[in-house]
């Protein structure tokens, strides 16, 4: 339903079942779902194929769909420059299932592409400005755009969109490249015929939660933990930020935090699991910078910050300090 591996273990608990994992393979066949199935739609949505399928098996697809609205928001938006004659530049990584899904929509009415960074929109640019063949773009982007796509034709008039769980300086940067791109070729006087402001499709809880994390960087700390989903493209980008400045540990839940000298994390770019000793430092205070991402429950949060709160027994209650924010 969401990255959060806390959550989707809940919900397996109580019954429900999975068709497909975060990489899009198949865990229960097309074949054995039914008119009579509930059949609930993630919150990254998912794409329209899928969509028309579940339909012709007469499922009920809108009554149980929880696609975020800020992801319908981006689909709108492409629907839009469609209509404009953009072609849709998506920030996002190419196997994540909201990318998945807003590829499928964007592509029903526009020409569509992907760009997972911006050594990605470098390429295309360089494809704009005639500094890269189209025999090596159709080799880099072959499984990245849409049916049909002709950079030559397509590359002339762009919007940029997003994975809303991406960074949005990220993709805030790559716009303003492509403007730049857009402006060297066409001139500055032609830029609205050639590039879209497509900057309100930003998602305002994943923003919100970098915003805030910016803001925690300028505070001394001496370590940061950050909980989420260990697939949660958002909260990867709250571990990336946090790291530039402190020891940084990414938990999915309390019960990775096994002691105060053993700590069970996970190194995102590399894929594997971690296990440090001796995170917490020998002093007093200990300062700790707490975040986590956007799909994390603000139970889980709570149960870190008490487990956390187990080593050190001199410190205040919580229900002290909230008595004390209160005045």
């Amino acid at each position: 339903m969401i990255h959060n591996q806390e959550v989707n273990n809940d919900l397996l608990e109580r019954g429900i079942q999975f068709i497909m994992d975060t990489d899009g393979q198949q865990l229960i066949p097309w074949d054995d779902i039914h008119s009579d199935d509930v059949v609930i739609i993630p919150a990254f949505g998912t794409t329209v194929e899928i969509e028309n399928l579940l339909l012709d098996k007469g499922v009920e697809v809108q009554k149980y769909n929880t696609t975020c609205p800020f992801v319908e928001k981006v689909w709108k938006r492409a629907q839009k420059l469609g209509g404009e004659s953009y072609t849709v530049i998506i920030h996002g990584k190419p196997r994540h299932e909201e990318t998945r899904a807003t590829f499928s929509h964007s592509a029903q009415a526009a020409p569509a592409i992907i760009v997972r960074d911006m050594s990605d929109a470098e390429r295309v640019g360089a494809y704009i400005l005639g500094r890269l063949s189209r025999e090596a773009f159709f080799d880099f982007f072959a499984e990245k755009m849409s049916p049909g796509f002709d950079p030559d034709r397509d590359l002339s008039r762009v919007g940029v969109v997003n994975q809303t769980t991406m960074l949005a300086t990220e993709t805030q940067a790559i716009a303003d490249y492509f403007r730049g791109v857009m402006i060297e070729k066409y001139g500055a006087e032609n830029i609205k015929a050639h590039i879209a402001d497509t900057r309100d499709t930003l998602c305002y809880a994943t923003n919100d939660n970098q915003d805030a994390t910016y803001q925690l960087l300028e505070q001394d700390a001496d370590l940061a933990i950050v909980v989420g989903g260990y697939n949660s493209s958002n909260t990867s980008h709250i571990v990336e930020l946090c790291a530039r400045k402190f020891p940084t540990y990414f938990i999915n839940s309390d019960t990775e935090i096994k002691s105060a000298k053993e700590i069970h994390h996970f190194d995102y770019p590399n894929k594997r699991h971690l296990v440090s000793h001796d995170f917490l430092p020998e002093k007093d205070p200990v300062r700790i910078v707490l975040t986590s991402g956007a799909s994390c429950p603000d139970t889980l949060i709570d149960r870190v910050l008490l487990r956390l709160l187990e080593f050190f027994p001199s410190s205040r209650r919580v229900e002290q300090l909230l008595e004390e924010w209160k005045q």
